[in-house]
């Protein structure tokens, strides 16, 4: 019936149609402006959050390298991993003083023909070179990449004591002392104009151990974000690099191992702000045995033998070469005379694991690690 009704109903003429006031044209204007906006935020809440990804790498520095950070999409974060692991294998590959590699002029190389004339190398390797030189400077030679020929010997004897423990044996200590008078820094000659470098001490052979990791994290992190990697956290045998920091706006976090008991709790804890390195050099990772008595593979050089003044030295700072290099040096350095090396350098904080056990922190890491200074 109601159907019937309404088909038999007359035919009823509709109003004419005014023209649209003012004030109705500004409601239509507002309505399809919000609507855009709700389409807008829609498409925005369809795209993709940013994922955790992991990479790890074994053929780096002789080292475990890992890589943990955020990006759209796995092609995305592979991409970014390929350029980063291109970057940092070519710095190994530069900074090796071990084996030669064809097509590249590395620390091998210099080592053998450097005594003999200037020598041009490439751009990252000369840069490594400078701020190893200066990072000499800096802790009064505590860390001193010119070290090598000391450095040699302790390799020498610390290799044939893995590979044979039983006949494990101490350098003799005149060839270490023989092998110190060619240590000098100031025989290193750097040619910025040309990118040469020259070795004025035919005996010198240059290790920079004690910073090449630091130096080719720092490197290779900043053209990583250069190329809009924007959260990362590179471990490169344990030295941390951050790169921006998490989607949700944390910071990275790393810690400082138990020297200790490496393998249990961390001692302490602290965020890492975009571009800071946390970097650690301690005693109980590289080491041989020689009558029962571990010999570790950080030397002073002020004794030419392991230095004893702690387990670990743990450094904060904005570069991560800088880290590396200070690590070592406060390592060979006594933690009160350490101390006030530190605090006299603005953005570097350092901790300390002492003989006993015991903690020394700079002002700065305490509070940033949130413990008793």
């Amino acid at each position: 019936m109601t159907r019937h009704f309404l088909q038999n109903r007359p035919a009823q003429k509709k109003p004419a149609r005014r023209p649209a006031g003012p004030r109705a044209r500004r409601l239509w204007a507002g309505l399809l402006t919000f609507c855009l906006l709700a389409l807008t935020l829609a498409l925005a809440g369809c795209s993709r959050a940013p994922q955790r990804y992991t990479s790890v790498w074994f053929d780096l520095f002789d080292t475990v390298t890992t890589v943990v950070g955020y990006a759209a999409s796995e092609e995305e974060w592979e991409t970014q991993m390929q350029a980063l692991h291109a970057d940092l294998l070519a710095c190994h590959r530069l900074f090796d003083i071990y084996r030669h590699y064809d097509g590249v002029v590395n620390l091998y190389d210099l080592n053998q023909t450097a005594a003999a004339g200037p020598v041009t190398v490439d751009g990252r390797l000369f840069g490594l070179l400078e701020a190893s030189a200066e990072i000499a400077l800096r802790t009064g030679q505590k860390t001193n990449i010119a070290l090598g020929p000391v450095l040699a010997l302790w390799h020498e004897a610390r290799t044939a004591g893995l590979d044979n423990p039983a006949a494990a044996y101490l350098p003799d200590p005149d060839a270490l002392a023989g092998a110190s008078r060619h240590c000098g820094i100031e025989s290193l000659v750097l040619d910025a104009a040309a990118n040469t470098v020259f070795y004025a001490d035919p005996m010198m052979q240059l290790d920079v151990g004690a910073v090449a990791k630091g130096y080719a994290a720092e490197l290779a992190a900043r053209a990583a974000g250069e190329r809009g990697l924007e959260s990362a956290l590179l471990s490169l045998g344990g030295n941390l690099r951050a790169i921006g920091q998490k989607p949700d706006g944390s910071a990275w976090t790393g810690g400082l191992e138990n020297p200790l008991d490496p393998e249990g709790e961390f001692l302490c804890t602290l965020p890492l702000g975009p571009g800071e390195s946390l970097v650690t050099s301690g005693d109980y990772q590289r080491y041989y045995e020689v009558n029962g008595v571990r010999y570790h593979h950080l030397i002073d050089p002020a004794t030419l033998a392991p230095a004893d003044y702690c387990h670990a030295v743990c450094v904060l700072c904005g570069d991560s070469a800088l880290a590396d290099g200070f690590s070592t040096a406060l390592f060979c350095t006594p933690p009160e005379e350490g101390l006030r090396l530190v605090e006299s350098i603005p953005g570097l904080e350092a901790a300390w694991v002492l003989p006993d056990g015991s903690m020394q922190y700079s002002s700065g890491f305490a509070e940033r690690a949130g413990v008793a200074g």
